[in-house]
């Protein structure tokens, strides 16, 4: 379970980190928001959907690359969920909104010792909570 810990959290932090630079990319090259954009990123997220490999992607430094690569269509989804709150976003705004994304992606990073410490003391609490009743 602490693996599924770790690779859920890896997931979504690069997801955001993903997600962070499509909305860094976008307010630099001055593209404000839209209904337009959100269709544009929505198609995106649809296509890589669809273009996601099947196969196996290896680790790297413990990381599972085949499962990262398999759930990447989301960032753009992200990015969209981004633009919907705030629609009206100037591309500076979009910078803003692109930082703050990064931003909860590397919070869920930091915090990935405090996910595993309190799976590690509800284990604990389960495991004497049921040495107690086989007594």
């Amino acid at each position: 379970m602490e693996t599924a810990i770790q690779t859920g959290t890896m997931q979504v932090t690069v997801l955001c980190l993903v997600a962070s630079g499509t909305l860094l990319t976008l307010g630099a090259a001055g593209v404000p928001a839209s209904l337009a954009l959100v269709a544009f990123l929505l198609v995106l997220s649809a296509g890589l959907y669809y273009t996601r490999p099947d196969d196996d992607g290896g680790r790297l430094l413990g990381i599972d690359i085949g499962r990262l690569l398999a759930t990447l269509w989301l960032a753009p989804a992200i990015s969209a969920l981004a633009v919907v709150v705030e629609p009206t976003a100037s591309p500076e705004e979009l910078l803003v909104l692109g930082g703050v994304v990064g931003l909860a992606g590397m919070l869920n990073y930091f915090l990935r010792p405090v996910y595993l410490l309190v799976y590690s003391l509800v284990e604990l609490v389960q495991k004497r909570a049921n040495r107690s009743t086989d007594r």
